[in-house]
């Protein structure tokens, strides 16, 4: 390939503003230039974008039901973390602004990962792998 793809993930979000409060606290911004009162762009790297998108907004692009992640998985979504310390960081922020734990951290030594589900229940994994392994 001779660009550099980007991935943007499209989540429905219940309240718009709470999903906003709840990850800006996280530390995430948002690029004002795609966001309105319907949906929100949320840069988490620079080829990684989370568009947070109200419930009837979403639904302009699907014709199937919307999930009801509390209750459904619909889908894992898994970011890395530069250390183990960093992963702790992330998950305990987001339970400290709202999210719940689905399961005990897993520390597999090389591995090591933890997860929270966020406000509309989609869950988030986080994830650090030692570096020797993966450059291996």
């Amino acid at each position: 390939m001779s660009h550099t793809q980007m991935i943007f993930v499209n989540l429905p979000v219940k309240d718009l503003d709470a999903s906003k409060a709840f990850w800006s606290k996280l530390g995430y911004s948002f690029n004002a230039q795609f966001t309105d009162e319907n949906c929100a762009s949320m840069v988490i790297s620079d080829t990684i974008v989370a568009m947070l998108l109200a419930e009837a907004r979403y639904k302009d692009f699907t014709h199937k039901e919307i999930a009801d992640a509390t209750t459904t998985s619909e889908v894992l979504l898994c970011l890395s973390a530069p250390s183990r310390a960093a992963v702790d960081e992330l998950v305990d922020g987001a339970l400290a602004a709202g999210a719940t734990e689905p399961r005990p951290a897993q520390d597999h030594g090389v591995m090591y990962g933890r997860a929270f589900d966020d406000l509309d229940g989609h869950t988030w994994e986080i994830m650090w792998m030692d570096p020797a392994v993966v450059q291996a």
